[in-house]
């Protein structure tokens, strides 16, 4: 185009294009200069038109760039609520139109036809985006896709022509949705089912999500989902037997529970669909907690394991389906969190179809008191997500909407957002009254007749006989029936495929995880090496020399070095490492360095990468600031990857806290309750420091009190030897438990906190060790684990005192009575026996060991540490040292 003299052509550009997709937005003077500049370009019709219907013509394209973007405000999508017939940021006379207009013909830019009549123009709007499909779309700043989907939804008015046998189907299974329902209400009356009764309609809409995502190639579809039609979403979507939900009501015992178990909405399935002769779809339900959204981010991770694993392109095979509650989505932050991973390099899965249940009542709360924004979806507008807002009584609507969706997500690779809006025709569970609390609403739903008798109305109105549309109902009838009689089918448990060379049970073996010290150094060597041209970090450069120099001369191998030497030594035996947190690839505490970055480009390199065999890898992610979403992606990727060590850094320690949902219903929890079995790695940095209350503890009282059964390993190395061998017995060991790490902070950097080679090479992690005077000359034994050995040992060392043996417990769970035992017997003479801690009173090890200390020592040692308070520490430094001298002091007292 000409440009204005001196004017900056970038910007005069900006500006045309903003005009071109809204001329509102630019102003009064830059409207008339573009729309003169169109003139003269002659666009066809618009040269003919004098200046006050060049400026109808302008106000015309103004209204269709409004429709767009605010016709969802019309939309008729509330089946409890009369439709809206106008708004008055879409009425003609806000753009100087009328009536006198409605028969004119213009010359609309980017619509369907290059003339119209503006009666012609409003029809295709008000069809496309003012009945049973609200969208919105114009928050997307890309004009490709929003071109994409105007020229999906405007051509068939966004009610494409379904064919008889489509409209069958869909009938179909809304039939099976509700006699479904209506069978456990007679059957097992009383029951909570959190009842799909007033959202039927999500089953069609999911039969069609499978079918087209089938068409696509998606091979594995896994979904996550609260409670509500959960049951529903099982047996009519994913094929599990109904004589296992009838066992299930009726507390079979039989169904082959091992653990604990959960309640039957809850309880995750898989099963291979068959879409088309010889092909078929593999479909998993996560198991999830009542923790409503907890479950999104760990499909988020269960489906990039496997994305992971299948290697290029899978993310368009393998589909990640999420379905949410009006009032979870919009409430719980978790949410929030979990879209913000989804265009991220470590965490994006190709996209997310989100579907979401609408019921317009969280339990009793109403949308007023439920949010502050317009619709239960407008979170997902952060990631510029296209959302479908769809009448729940309008199921032909619905599948027409999330095929489209379903086709957006494997063009663009982001996450689309369904919103069947329905209502509950039960309160929150069946024994809730909710008269109680919304006696207008559920005056409303009282009489008003299911969708599936809606839809078969219409059917018969348009000519399909009611033996046609009776005959799927009949069928489902009679499986019903035949389902409450029949056995349970063989329940498959959690250890096939990919699991079947695993063990169940925890077995306290020791493993040998030493590795050669021509290895050692060998790896040393090459982690260290700097490609030609590429520039570090002056500091780094000299940390990577000093590493390789303590490997080779054997001596003073620090935290570190060590780690980098686990992973290096598992990466070349072929494991694939997924290492994820915040600041994890250079470590919160500089101690680490996994990616190496170039002082002049930016650059970066990854020792590691150098070293994995054939078919592993090294995967180092700084994540987003966020504890919940991280971990609970990492969890779900753990599952799904056995085969892999898999962890999670929390900067320090106690942040975990903002994942505690994940660990307490998940970690510790999920292979009990649901056979699903996790190795996943927590390094939980931890020690007293004087850093106040909120960077000391990682809590380690909190995991204590998860274990149980043998469900997870708590432990607390107190040097670098013993986290090499940890971190390689957990991919060496016959089976997967999570392993919780409190690793240090200042020790990083310790003195004597370093370890030998031969440390590396030879044996594995010792649970227990002792050290100090021996039996013939101890008058006092200490026992106690982490940090606190440090100062201790510096103590004696001044003094040079030989007459206390200490022992430190470096596996806290399961502990090993044995070793521990075996420690301790040859002190057994020994008068003054304390545990000592840095922690106070009520935190730390001290209430979980203190029983089982009692019963090897025949009686109780006395505490030594902080007393009980309310925080785990002081925010001052003084003060925490006056404190920690105390400890010591307490802890060896006077010498012999």
């Amino acid at each position: 185009m000409t440009i204005l003299p001196g004017a900056d052509p970038e910007f005069i550009e900006s500006l045309y294009l903003r005009w071109r997709d809204d001329p509102a937005a630019v102003s009064t003077q830059w409207h008339a200069f573009f729309s003169g500049y169109e003139l003269g370009r002659g666009i066809p019709g618009a040269e003919a038109l004098p200046p006050k219907l060049a400026a109808k013509q302008s106000a015309v394209d103004s209204l269709i760039y409004r429709y767009r973007d605010l016709g969802h405000l019309l939309a008729c999508t509330d089946p409890l609520s009369p439709c809206k017939l106008e708004h008055p940021l879409l009425a003609l006379d806000r753009y100087d139109l009328g009536e006198v207009d409605l028969d004119r013909t213009f010359h609309p830019r980017r619509f369907l036809k290059r003339e119209a009549t503006l009666r012609e123009i409003l029809a295709t709007l008000r069809e496309t985006y003012c009945r049973s499909v609200g969208v919105e779309f114009m928050h997307i700043q890309d004009p490709a896709v929003r071109s994409w989907l105007m020229e999906r939804m405007e051509p068939v008015r966004n009610r494409p022509a379904f064919s008889r046998e489509e409209k069958l189907r869909i009938l179909g299974t809304l039939q099976e949705a509700a006699l479904f329902e209506e069978f456990l209400h007679r059957k097992f009356l009383g029951q909570k089912r959190f009842s799909l009764e007033g959202g039927e309609t999500l089953i069609p809409l999911l039969d069609a999500a499978v079918e087209r995502a089938a068409e696509h190639g998606v091979t594995d579809l896994i979904l996550g989902m609260a409670h509500r039609g959960r049951l529903n979403v099982l047996a009519n979507i994913f094929g599990k037997p109904l004589e296992n939900i009838f066992a299930e009501f009726a507390d079979n015992a039989e169904l082959g529970i091992v653990g604990d178990g959960d309640v039957k909405y809850h309880k995750g399935f898989s099963h291979d669909r068959e879409v088309a002769p010889g092909r078929s779809i593999h479909l998993a339900m996560a198991f999830n907690p009542s923790h409503l959204e907890a479950v999104d981010p760990v499909v988020e991770g269960k489906c990039r394991a496997r994305q992971d694993s299948a290697g290029a392109g899978s993310d368009k095979r393998v589909l990640p389906v999420l379905i949410h509650g009006d009032a979870s989505f919009a409430g719980q932050g978790v949410v929030a969190e979990t879209l913000n991973l989804s265009q991220l390099e470590g965490y994006r899965t190709g996209g997310t179809l989100h579907i979401v249940i609408n019921n317009q009542i969280g339990f009793t709360t109403l949308p007023a008191d439920a949010r502050s924004s317009l619709y239960a979806t407008d979170v997902a507008k952060m990631v510029a997500a296209p959302v479908f807002h769809v009448h729940g009584e309008d199921p032909e609507a619905a599948v027409h909407v999330v095929r489209l969706a379903l086709d957006y997500r494997q063009a663009f690779g982001g996450d689309v957002v369904v919103e069947i809006i329905c209502y509950r025709r039960h309160g929150h569970n069946e024994g809730d009254e909710p008269y109680f609390t919304q006696p207008a609403m559920y005056s409303l739903i009282k009489d008003r007749p299911p969708v599936h008798e809606l839809y078969a109305a219409r059917l018969a109105e348009e000519g399909i006989g009611r033996e046609e549309i009776d005959a799927r109902a009949t069928a489902m009838g009679r499986r019903l029936d035949a389902a409450l009689a029949a056995p349970p089918a063989p329940v498959h448990g959690g250890f096939e495929g990919k699991w079947e060379r695993y063990r169940r049970d925890y077995a306290p073996v020791s493993v040998e995880t030493g590795v050669s010290p021509d290895i050692l150094r060998n790896l040393a060597g090459r982690l260290a090496a700097i490609p030609d041209g590429f520039t570090p970090h002056p500091k780094v450069a000299a940390l990577l020399n000093r590493r390789r120099e303590a490997v080779e001369g054997g001596e003073g191998i620090d935290w570190g070095n060590a780690e980098t030497l686990a992973y290096a030594t598992l990466l070349a035996d072929g494991v694939s490492i997924r290492l994820s947190g915040e600041d994890s690839r250079r470590g919160t505490f500089g101690h680490r360095h996994s990616f190496l970055y170039d002082m002049a480009t930016d650059a970066h390199h990854v020792p590691l990468a150098g070293v994995a065999a054939e078919g592993a890898a090294f995967h180092g992610w700084d994540s987003m600031l966020s504890e919940f979403a991280v971990l609970g992606f990492e969890y779900g990727y753990s599952v799904e990857a056995p085969e892999s060590l898999v962890i999670w850094e929390a900067q320090f320690g106690d942040f975990a806290n903002g994942g505690q949902v994940i660990i307490d219903q998940f970690m510790a929890g999920g292979e009990s309750k649901w056979q699903r079995v996790s190795g996943l790695v927590l390094l939980l940095p931890h020690g007293f420091e004087g850093q106040g209350a909120e960077h000391s503890s990682a809590r380690i009282e909190r995991y204590l009190q998860l274990c149980g059964d043998n469900n997870m390993q708590v432990a607390y190395p107190s040097t670098p030897g013993q986290l090499f061998h940890l971190l390689r017995r957990q991919m060496k060991h016959p089976f997967r438990k999570p392993l919780v790490v409190f690793t240090p902070k200042s020790l990083l950097r310790h003195p004597r906190c370093v370890s030998r080679l031969e440390e590396l090479a030879e044996g594995g992690f010792r649970e227990v060790i002792a050290t100090g005077a021996g039996p013939d000359k101890a008058s006092r034994l200490i026992l106690c684990t982490g940090k606190i050995f440090y100062d201790l040992l510096e103590r004696l060392e001044q003094e040079k005192r030989e007459d206390v043996a200490i022992v430190r417990v470096e596996q806290l769970y399961p502990l090993r009575s044995d070793f521990l035992g075996g420690a301790l017997e040859p002190y057994r003479g020994v008068a003054d026996v304390a545990w000592v801690q840095e922690e106070p009173r009520n935190m730390g090890a001290w209430s979980f060991i203190r029983p089982h200390l009692a019963e090897l020592l025949g009686t109780e040692p006395r505490y030594v540490g902080r007393p009980e308070n309310d925080v785990p520490a002081v925010g001052s430094h003084r003060l925490h040292g006056e404190e920690q001298g105390r400890i010591v002091e307490d802890a060896l007292g006077a010498g012999p």
